[in-house]
């Protein structure tokens, strides 16, 4: 098919649409193309603020849980009459009334000074002990499990075991005269108390003994 000059007018202006048509379309992609840019930023953009906003809910929500488990933390130190001063005179009516109570022979104590617990502050919290060695006569093994369980429960203090030994008394001894006693038990416990860490409390240099 040959073109005349007098078709060159029709197929000018259809070259122009067809050229106007790719432009457009051109243009409709490139501005769909952004669109869609900009629409994935602004989605990023928002999932990252919901992880920020996620993220500082789960840390006042740890922060809530923490506060809540030191506060009970320190509300069963506090009931226990384990935050402050060590009272050892307590201490010491406590050992005679279970020994009393249980109707044990003899029982003779020592009480240390108090010092640091070696792991120092734990939390808001640093601990102290104070050893003491407790010499028992018994009848049977179970007065002293009953004596160290009710100690135990009792104590205005955390009571930690380190070593007991028991011995049968040896025939004809003093204490076994009588019938009065057929052992001998020889313990080293800790008495643990707490303070507020960074309060600046003097040590308590004095020991105590009796029985």
């Amino acid at each position: 098919m040959k073109l005349g000059v007098e078709d060159w007018p029709k197929v000018r202006i259809s070259a122009l649409a067809a050229l106007l048509m790719v432009a457009v379309g051109a243009a409709t992609l490139y501005a769909a193309n952004r669109f869609r840019d900009r629409a994935e930023q602004a989605r990023t953009a928002a999932l990252a603020q919901r992880s920020e906003a996620d993220g500082k809910l789960r840390r006042v929500r740890e922060e809530e849980n923490e506060i809540k488990q030191k506060s009970l933390l320190f509300n069963s130190l506090q009931e226990r009459g384990m935050i402050g001063e060590e009272p050892r005179l307590d201490w010491i009516e406590l050992l005679k009334d279970i020994r009393d109570r249980h109707r044990l022979l003899d029982l003779r104590y020592e009480l240390s000074p108090q010092r640091p617990l070696d792991s120092g502050e734990v939390g808001e919290f640093a601990f102290y002990l104070s050893s003491m060695k407790l010499e028992l006569t018994l009848l049977h093994e179970e007065d002293l499990s009953r004596f160290l369980a009710d100690l135990r429960q009792q104590a205005r203090a955390l009571i930690r075991i380190n070593r007991c030994r028991i011995e049968r008394l040896p025939a004809g001894s003093e204490e076994r005269s009588g019938g009065r006693a057929n052992l001998s038990a020889e313990c080293d416990i800790d008495w643990l108390t707490a303070r507020e860490a960074g309060r600046k409390h003097p040590p308590d240099d004095s020991g105590a003994a009796g029985r």
